[in-house]
């Protein structure tokens, strides 16, 4: 399946989340990266975190770096934030959210932390289990716990997503160790990110 740079993310933002990703996506296109995520948090008085990654689910220093450079000037004039605030740039990481059906697709078999907007099933919106299958409106988690006599699968809705987020196990350590030994992409095993301080513009790894 060919890369969708503009492939419908399923997330809950706030609004000034959902305001500085539209500004975000556009920037992150045109450099052939897929946005993942913004997130604002009180991190050092205000921290805006962007993810992004390439066609590959990866996002080196080099990337962070680059989206960078071209996010500083933008952000600048449009002025999402009314504070001053840390930009920090990074990869998505190896237990990394999960918010388009292709990322559910490249773990099936893996284990995630599911949250909905609204209950689907009753009055339960919080789920732990395996990806079992995903087609392009729902996914089947498959519960490890589920009482005996109750069917451990269940298809939720991908528009019913608030948030989702792989569990490190030792399977998906495996599959990112085996990824970075076909596709090195830095000498540092942490994730990728690249600080930005749009007070004086310095960049730090």
């Amino acid at each position: 399946m060919a890369f969708d740079l503009n492939e419908k993310r399923y997330i809950k933002e706030t609004g000034l989340e959902a305001r500085i990703a539209a500004i975000v996506e556009p920037v992150a296109n045109d450099l052939g990266f897929s946005l993942v995520r913004v997130k604002v948090t009180q991190e050092n008085g205000c921290t805006l975190q962007i993810m992004a990654e390439d066609e590959n689910g990866r996002f080196t220093i080099q990337d962070c770096e680059a989206l960078s450079k071209d996010l500083n000037p933008i952000l600048d004039v449009e002025d999402p934030i009314d504070r001053e605030y840390h930009l920090e740039v990074s990869s998505p990481g190896i237990d990394r959210p999960l918010v388009r059906a292709r990322d559910f697709r490249t773990y099936i078999g893996h284990e995630a932390r599911i949250e909905l907007t609204d209950p689907v099933e009753g009055d339960r919106k919080r789920y732990r289990g395996l990806i079992a299958a995903v087609d392009d409106e729902s996914f089947t988690i498959t519960l490890p716990d589920a009482p005996a006599g109750t069917d451990p699968d269940h298809r939720l809705p991908l528009s019913a997503l608030a948030e989702a987020k792989l569990i490190m196990t030792d399977k998906l350590m495996d599959m990112a160790r085996i990824d970075q030994e076909e596709a090195p992409i830095d000498d540092d095993e942490e994730i990728e990110t690249v600080e930005v301080d749009p007070e004086d513009e310095s960049t730090t790894n």
